[in-house]
């Protein structure tokens, strides 16, 4: 570390009414007066007792370090505390170094080399320190610095506080405001995008249908189609994990879902780490009836846990497999009280520092972390509860510098019906001659909802703030407006407030909301209410033209 010149062997430490042979009286007598005076042997003694004291009623560790000849004792904890007996010490700097956590010792090593070459008497410092049992526990230090009549630096006493669980704990609020914030992003990100998309949809869809257009160009408007699709997938992984409730279980095959999230988040485990999917050949695919959203979000915890597992690099696999589970399951610890049946088996494996048996015991209790520094945020008790709840299991294979396995057993279930071809656009969408207010800020978004809903026979009023709609609807000096199509989140005036007012002057007046947000997510004061419709965005012609007839033939609002 830079610290130690050598390392020798020395006696214990002498405890207060004994001599310490490592130094003679006069120079006991010499540290003592430049420390308190001519009574500092009295009071020396004493507050070492207290300090001895001190430690034993907080389970604290002493080490008390010769600068000199570089001895180091234990007088307090080194076995309760840190596991070792006292013979397996042998006395030496050499000691502790080595089992200060490598990322840690250089620092901690340069800040205890300042504080000696200063005139300060204390210095404290927070370091992981590794266990007999290979654990680190994360230590808080305050040593006093014992110097002599010349203040040169002669020992070095410390006390190391337990903090491995106050120190997970202010990770894991550092990691949950991380995630808020991380989360509002998202959803931010993922509303501002929803809005193109709304538009390249729509558009597309009214050229193909417009048109009639065939070939190459037909082809190529057609392929600008599926890829807005796709990105209207990946603001749909960013809102599920931005959101704060359950998503609604549906049919999927367990590859695509693997494969979307490989592409679009595993990137986040940087370059030092090589991933790895393994992917099951059944023909008819492997299907599982689940929550995607959170199926996803529980993967990327995998993930991301297993990053952290391989701070040096290593190997990520995922893997999907299909196997069947008979009555007799014992080979497979964990899985006694799951059905029988087929089940899709994910896999989640990692060349990292793997967990012990200690450790393994308590994965699933609340705010169990398994990272070194309270780095962890797992999340296991919470992943096990939404595994269970789709009918499956999550079983865990740990061992010590040998990496780990997850797998997420989820019942296997038949592949949905192949979806009927269904046009973009067309005769055959519900049309009216209704009058509606489109209420939108995004002009893109609301030029196409003004065409589609024009094209569909409707009287279209359009607006793109809540000051305009307002001015409007009472220019129309108490015309009919049957229905408002409105954005919910705005700026100045909230769609939600403006349809508040609307409704209090025209009570028999419908109203669909759409956003890029989901409706879950939005602030309490902005939630729909029995009788309102909700449209996410991004949306094609039909899904607008299916839920505007769907809210026009519904029955009035109750007042």
């Amino acid at each position: 570390m830079g610290i130690a010149t050598g390392d020798s062997i020395c006696s214990r430490v002498a405890l207060p009414g004994e001599r310490d042979d490592s130094t003679t009286p006069h120079e006991h007598d010499t540290i003592h007066q430049k420390q308190a005076g001519p009574s500092f042997k009295s009071d020396s003694a004493e507050s070492y007792n207290h300090l001895q004291i001190a430690a034993r009623a907080t389970n604290d560790a002493v080490r008390d370090w010769d600068l000199g000849s570089n001895a180091l004792a234990w007088p307090q904890g080194l076995e309760n505390l840190l596991g070792y007996e006292q013979s397996f010490a042998k006395g030496q700097i050499g000691f502790w170094e080595e089992r200060v956590h490598p990322g840690d010792r250089a620092r901690i090593a340069a800040s205890i080399h300042e504080i000696i070459s200063s005139a300060a008497e204390h210095w404290s410092g927070e370091y992981r320190f590794r266990r007999a049992d290979g654990c680190y526990l994360q230590l808080l230090e305050r040593a006093w610095i014992v110097r002599n009549s010349d203040g040169k630096a002669v020992r070095f006493v410390g006390s190391l506080m337990d903090i491995t669980a106050r120190k997970q704990l202010q990770d894991q609020l550092t990691r949950s405001q991380k995630m808020e914030a991380f989360g509002q992003l998202a959803g931010g990100v993922a509303h501002d995008f929803n809005n193109f998309l709304t538009t390249i949809l729509g558009y597309s869809d009214l050229v193909l249908a417009e048109s009639g257009m065939k070939g190459t160009v037909a082809s190529h408007l057609g392929e600008i189609r599926k890829a807005a699709g796709r990105a209207s997938n990946l603001t749909g992984q960013l809102l599920a994990f931005s959101r704060r409730q359950a998503l609604e279980p549906h049919v999927v095959e367990v590859n695509s879902l693997i494969v979307n999230l490989e592409r679009s988040l595993l990137r986040l485990l940087g370059d030092n780490i090589t991933v790895v999917c393994h992917l099951h050949r059944e023909k008819e695919g492997a299907h599982i009836k689940v929550d995607s959203g959170q199926l996803t979000q529980i993967i990327l915890n995998l993930t991301v846990n297993a990053r952290d597992a391989m701070r040096g690099g290593g190997r990520l696999t995922l893997a999907t497999t299909v196997t069947s589970l008979d009555e007799d399951r014992q080979s497979l610890p964990g899985l006694e009280d799951i059905a029988p049946g087929d089940y899709v088996v994910i896999s989640v494996i990692d060349t990292g520092i793997g967990m012990n048996d200690e450790v393994k015991a308590h994965l699933f209790e609340p705010f169990f972390t398994t990272k070194d520094e309270g780095a962890g945020g797992l999340g296991l008790a919470t992943s096990y509860g939404i595994v269970r709840q789709s009918g499956g299991q999550i079983r865990i294979e740990s061992e010590v510098n040998r990496g780990t396995t997850v797998q997420i057993f989820l019942p296997k279930v038949p592949a949905p019906p192949p979806p009927a071809y269904k046009k973009p656009i067309g005769k055959n969408l519900p049309t009216g001659t209704e009058t509606i207010l489109v209420l939108e800020d995004d002009i893109s978004v609301r030029h196409i909802s003004v065409r589609i809903l024009r094209n569909l026979g409707y009287q279209v009023i359009e607006a793109a703030n809540g000051d305009d709609a307002q001015r409007q609807f009472t220019q129309r000096a108490g015309k009919t407006i049957d229905l408002l199509l409105s954005d919910m989140v705005m700026p100045e005036m909230s769609g939600r407030y403006f349809a508040d007012w609307l409704r209090k002057a025209s009570p028999h007046t419908k109203v669909v909301f759409v956003s890029g947000y989901l409706a879950e997510s939005l602030h309490p004061g902005d939630r729909i209410e029995h009788g309102m419709f909700f449209l996410p965005k991004p949306f094609d012609p039909e899904q607008l033209a299916t839920t505007i007839r769907q809210a026009l033939d519904s029955p009035a609002p109750s007042r």
